[in-house]
């Protein structure tokens, strides 16, 4: 759905940009998580990365400007308003690069996006009754050499599940002997791809073959929070 050239303006920004993090697993981000932190924190990043933000994405056909356009038009036909998750008069962020360059069993391990969303450390930030409908991850793949396919498990393990496991905040990593004979797919991504999917089922991301080899998407989380109202943040 993203011609090539816009994929690999993306990347070139992206991996140039004076803000770019490292992260805990082999890659880098620019953005910020909103993860195993307090809401004013994730907040505070948040205004504070906006700025660069802007400048990279700011580009002719800049994909996540015509997915949130495209998706702003088709929910406002059914009275339902999409914008940033707010908190207290402040937004999200709108949008995190990512990249991987893991090689060595899944470059991001088996995860949920439900548990994040219930920690207390955010208690009152509105993106924690998405919870409450479904947690829709939207990526962009922007660039991928072999390997990097998504795995996709046929099981949304339930609260008792999570704290067993210890992740009832977090939602990871699952061990991957506990999805051991679970129902699963596996979907090749290449750049240009957006690819969206239930965030309550246990996912993945596989190694990355090569050493030079990286793979890098532009991804945010989004979700109803009540009947008339679906925002997003990272």
């Amino acid at each position: 759905m993203v011609p090539d050239a816009v994929c690999a303006e993306l990347t070139t920004r992206f991996l140039r940009s004076p803000d770019l993090r490292t992260r805990r697993i082999p890659g880098e981000y620019l953005g910020t998580f909103h993860g195993d932190k307090t809401t004013d924190n994730y907040l505070d990043e948040a205004a504070a990365i906006r700025h660069s933000l802007d400048q990279l994405l700011d580009i002719p056909g800049s994909p996540l400007a015509v997915f949130r356009e495209g998706l702003t038009a088709a929910l406002a036909e059914d009275g339902v308003d999409f914008r940033l998750a707010r908190h207290n008069g402040r937004e999200a962020c709108q949008a995190i690069f990512r990249s991987w360059r893991g090689t060595q069993g899944f470059a991001l391990a088996p995860h949920e996006d439900i548990g994040q969303c219930s920690d207390p450390k955010q208690a009152g930030f509105e993106i924690q009754r998405a919870a409450d409908h479904h947690i829709v991850g939207m990526n962009i793949c922007l660039d991928n050499g072999p390997g990097g396919r998504v795995v996709l498990w046929n099981i949304q393990p339930d609260l008792a599940s999570r704290r067993r496991l210890g992740l009832e905040h977090t939602g990871v990593p699952y061990p991957v002997e506990c999805l051991d004979g679970v129902e699963r797919i596996t979907l090749d991504v290449h750049p240009g791809d957006i690819y969206l999917f239930n965030g309550a089922h246990v996912h993945a991301v596989e190694s990355i073959v090569g050493a030079s080899a990286n793979r890098i998407t532009l991804s945010v989380f989004l979700g109803f929070i009540d009947d008339k109202t679906v925002v997003s943040w990272t």
